[in-house]
């Protein structure tokens, strides 16, 4: 097997540089990389934006720290400009059923115009409509239909007393009316006076009283008909001074707006509705002046208003609950009742996106109740329609108002996480109908000498974005390497902005400090110290607890059964890493791996998964024809956390051969790397940190001589090592191997050769794996004479 030799320094990081640039600084650079390396999510969005196909709306896979808002609004919006401008929206009240207010459709800037032109018109009414009942015109005419009824009463009447004196008959008028009595020579007979009259004459008297009376009442019945038309021609003339009160100002509005046929029967709607209200608007006056409330039917609501619009409406949401999202009705309190009219409804996101697009954040969006099934309803019948929350969800049933539906058109835009979107994909089977584009963001992009030149460009706008000073050349450069060391690859630099925009911003304060005019590379080089230094307060102390000796951790020395794991925590936004020590031990047994962490349940299930493919790998190589004769355990010592990952199999595995072999472990090396039953080297993630973390704690201690980690070779790429590691190697103080087999590994950490099995299957004497198999061997000699001896209690085993 080849000797493995400590990579060289040019391994463990990619420097950016400057040279490649040729600019001074920033401010010489476009924008036009803002979203350098998003090829295919610029795809997806033009697809998205451009298909006028129902379902496909959009959702856009990008994590939170990539400044997606910002990204997706200014795509959207340079889209949007070149748009048609949607129309306005307004509610009415309803004329023919109050409870339901009517949607007007109006042209951009039609609906601000036409609500002044209805307000000027209700201002109007409230003057002009109490001054037309108060002319002399209007009460002699009045008067005139009043007189013409008494003249006609009286003149009815005058022909009932003539006929009454021609027949001798008193007409005679009571409180309650008229009544009719016998008379001689102009005397008023009463009943006694009249039943002394001859029979004859008596006779004569009933039949005279009754032809007056029979015409009394022909005359009478026809009072209440006269009395109808009278108040017919008072109701005409009432609506003709209405009509000419209000339809002048209605005729201006036709005229004004010939052409829109909304507006049109607005107005004459609103004319009917004056002459059929006559009555309640007299009535009013009668009690007192004329109330605005009165009028209030004939304003406009304008609910979604686009004159001031440039192109097609960009919509962010931020809280979309359901009255925010779908809108809502408003209610005042007038005398202890809740009260409501079309003037209270107000407008959601989706009418104020309506003809546009709306973005919408998933995860705040699925937070609220019932929110996404009202959306996906809207969505699907291509309507709006405004419901107040207890209607929804059955609170209350109390009289609301119920608009009409007001037609959807729009571009939906959901972002969030990769998981929402396989979550939803997975158990939701109408999200595949309503969003069918996927635009993925790219979280990282692929180093080039053109992405190079496209990355500071992009740099250059997020300086600017942010209002900071413009970064130089080697600013530009500290910048870019920063990035390689987010996306912790070699090859590819992060696409996340939060942590650069941080990084700008801290680096920038540090600039003003100083009292420069732009940010270079020691600017940001000193801000990403002191951005580590703030955060790193329990790095430290467990650092310290290691350095103290309260947590055992040794960097020198060989041990048996011992070695160094690297582990990677995570505090929020702080990442570092820290040995720990696996320790393993092994004895007489059946071939059984304990895993201590397991026992105890505190390791997940990677990690369970990894340990069954270690103790697969060490009895297919140890013992492929028969049982292994070792009973072995294994520990991560003053672990008292979870367990996860299978990134120490390559630590756990060589702690567990050196047991078993009894070979020593040299603890100036820590090691990281997952393997599979093979034995081959697989990558793991955290790999600087890792490296960082084994690095502090030997620096601390001192540096000395043959110090160093082992990693996959396969993690070679993901090298972004920070400037002490570097240097140390450099000195040759430090040193960072790569493996891609385990007994690479195995050699490095015993100063042995692993040994290869010859084609019997047996390894050299003084290998590392010829040492294991002799101490199986003499392990299964020894189980064999248990057994024996169980077997026949009577012999006696004889001295060698």
């Amino acid at each position: 097997m080849t000797a493995i030799s400590p990579l060289d320094p040019h391994r463990l990081y990619r420097a950016c540089d400057e040279a490649l640039f040729s600019f001074s600084t920033t401010d010489e650079l476009s924008d036009s990389g803002a979203l350098v390396g998003q090829e295919q999510l610029l795809e997806a969005l033009s697809f998205g934006t451009g298909i006028r196909r129902q379902g496909f709306n959009i959702y856009m896979m990008a994590p939170e720290s990539c400044n997606r808002h910002t990204l997706i609004h200014r795509f959207l919006s340079g889209r949007a400009e070149s748009e048609a401008v949607p129309a306005d929206w307004c509610y009415v009240h309803g004329f023919e059923e109050a409870i339901k207010p009517e949607l007007l459709r109006l042209p951009a800037g039609g609906g601000r115009r036409f609500r002044a032109s209805l307000e000027r018109l209700v201002e109007e009414l409230l003057q002009v409509i109490p001054a037309i009942f108060q002319t002399e015109e209007y009460h002699h005419r009045l008067d005139e239909l009043n007189q013409q009824l008494v003249e006609r009463q009286a003149t009815a009447m005058n022909e009932i007393k003539a006929l009454a004196g021609a027949e001798k008959v008193a007409l005679l008028k009571t409180p309650t009316g008229f009544t009719l009595a016998p008379q001689k020579k102009k005397d008023v007979l009463d009943a006694q006076q009249f039943h002394q009259l001859p029979e004859g004459e008596r006779a004569a008297m009933e039949q005279a009283i009754e032809r007056v009376e029979a015409r009394l009442q022909d005359v009478l019945q026809q009072f209440p008909l006269w009395k109808r038309e009278t108040q017919q021609h008072i109701q005409w003339l009432n609506e003709e001074m209405i009509m000419f009160a209000g339809g002048n100002l209605i005729d201006e509005l036709r005229r004004e707006y010939a052409g829109c046929e909304p507006a049109i029967q607005h107005l004459e709607a609103i004319q009917q509705d004056l002459s059929g209200n006559v009555n309640v608007l007299l009535a009013h006056m009668r009690e007192g002046e004329l109330p605005a409330s009165l009028l209030t039917r004939y304003r406009l609501n304008l609910l979604v208003d686009n004159a001031d619009m440039q192109g097609a409406p960009v919509v962010y949401e931020d809280w979309p609950n359901l009255a925010r999202l779908m809108g809502r009705v408003e209610h005042h309190v007038e005398q202890g009742a809740l009260l409501t009219d079309f003037t209270l409804i107000r407008a959601g996101a989706l009418h104020r996106a309506n003809g546009g697009y709306l973005i919408l954040d998933v995860q705040r969006l699925l937070q609220q109740p019932m929110v996404w099934e009202i959306l996906k309803r809207a969505l699907y019948a291509r309507e709006i329609r405004i419901e107040s929350p207890e209607n929804v969800y059955s609170l209350a049933s109390t009289v609301s108002l119920e608009p009409e539906p007001v037609p959807l058109d729009l571009k939906v835009i959901l972002i969030g996480d990769r998981r929402f979107y396989y979550l939803l994909a997975a158990h939701d089977p109408d999200f595949g109908k309503l969003f069918k584009v996927q635009a993925d963001y790219n979280d990282d992009i692929e180093v080039s000498n053109e992405s190079l030149q496209r990355y500071a460009r992009f740099i250059g706008w997020l300086a600017r974005q942010q209002d900071l000073r413009p970064l130089t050349r080697c600013g530009v450069a500290r910048v870019i390497e920063y990035a390689g060391r987010l996306a912790s690859d070699q090859q590819r630099l992060s696409a996340l902005t939060e942590h650069l925009t941080d990084l700008l911003q801290e680096a920038n304060y540090l600039t003003e400090n100083n009292s420069q005019a732009h940010i270079d590379g020691d600017a940001v080089e000193r801000a990403l110290t002191t951005a580590r230094k703030r955060a790193a307060r329990i790095h430290r102390r467990m650092e310290e607890s290691i350095l103290r000796g309260s947590k055992l951790i040794d960097t020198e020395g060989c041990v048996v059964g011992q070695v160094n794991g690297l582990t990677v925590l995570d505090l929020g936004n702080y990442r570092f890493g820290q040995p720990a020590r696996i320790t393993a031990t092994a004895r007489l047994g059946t071939g059984s791996v304990l895993d201590i962490e397991r026992e105890v349940k505190l390791s997940g299930a990677i990690h369970a998964k990894a340990m069954l493919i270690l103790s697969r790998f060490l009895s297919q190589r140890y013992a492929a024809e028969g049982p292994m004769p070792v009973s072995a355990s294994l520990a991560f010592e003053q672990s008292y956390g979870m367990i996860e990952g299978d990134s120490a199999s390559i630590a756990e595995c060589c702690a567990l051969i050196s047991a078993m072999g009894e070979v020593p472990v040299n603890q100036a090396l820590a090691v990281t790397g997952s393997i599979n039953q093979f034995g081959r080297v697989q990558p793991i993630g955290g790999v600087n940190e890792k490296i960082e973390g084994f690095f502090d704690v030997c620096r601390a201690r001192g540096l000395a001589p043959g110090q160093g980690v082992i990693i996959p070779a396969a993690n070679l790429d993901n090298l972004m090592l920070n400037r002490e590691v570097r240097q140390a190697v450099a000195e040759g103080q430090f040193c960072v191997y790569a493996v891609t087999e385990m007994d690479e590994a195995l050699a490095l950490l015993t100063g042995l050769s692993a040994g290869e099995a010859d084609n019997n299957g047996n390894y050299p004497a003084h290998s590392v794996n010829g040492r294991v198999k002799l101490r199986l061997a003499r392990l299964a000699e020894v189980q064999k004479k248990q057994q024996k001896q169980q077997e026949d209690p009577g012999t006696e085993e004889k001295a060698p």
